[in-house]
């Protein structure tokens, strides 16, 4: 996966056309998630599309979430978000201002209000599972 900085670069630069092009591209490098994990636990509430995600802690002490939609745009939304938190630790990722890291890819002029209203939810609970992982 690209750096979030770099994927801007590139995101500048495209029409709207390709900018949905490269979410969706986006969307299909995420860790595939095994469909036993894909619970009304780990479904994300708000989104238009399902969402689901899953935490995992790695031995060093940083997070790591496994997602997925079922909707190509939406899982390119999950994979913008993830690199802004993707294996950090809990505080990192609770230090992080994940929507000015999304600031720049003006989701909310780019994408339909359906598409972008459970990015709240979605970031709500990556901060609520990096809480209860930091204490």
């Amino acid at each position: 996966m690209p750096s979030l900085a770099d994927l801007q670069d590139e995101y500048e630069f495209l029409d709207a056309d390709d900018r949905y092009r490269l979410l969706i591209d986006l969307g299909r490098s995420l860790e595939p998630m095994p469909e036993p994990l894909k619970t009304d636990a780990t479904l994300v509430r708000g989104c238009s599309a399902a969402v689901w995600v899953y935490p995992t802690s790695r031995d060093d002490g940083t997070l790591h979430f496994l997602a997925d939609s079922n909707a190509a745009i939406t899982k390119g939304i999950i994979a913008l978000v993830l690199l802004a938190v993707q294996d950090r630790s809990p505080a990192e990722i609770l230090a992080t201002d994940v929507e000015a890291a999304l600031a720049p890819f003006d989701l909310r002029n780019q994408l339909s209000s359906n598409r972008t209203q459970g990015i709240p939810n979605m970031i709500a609970l990556i901060r609520e599972t990096a809480g209860r992982y930091a204490t």
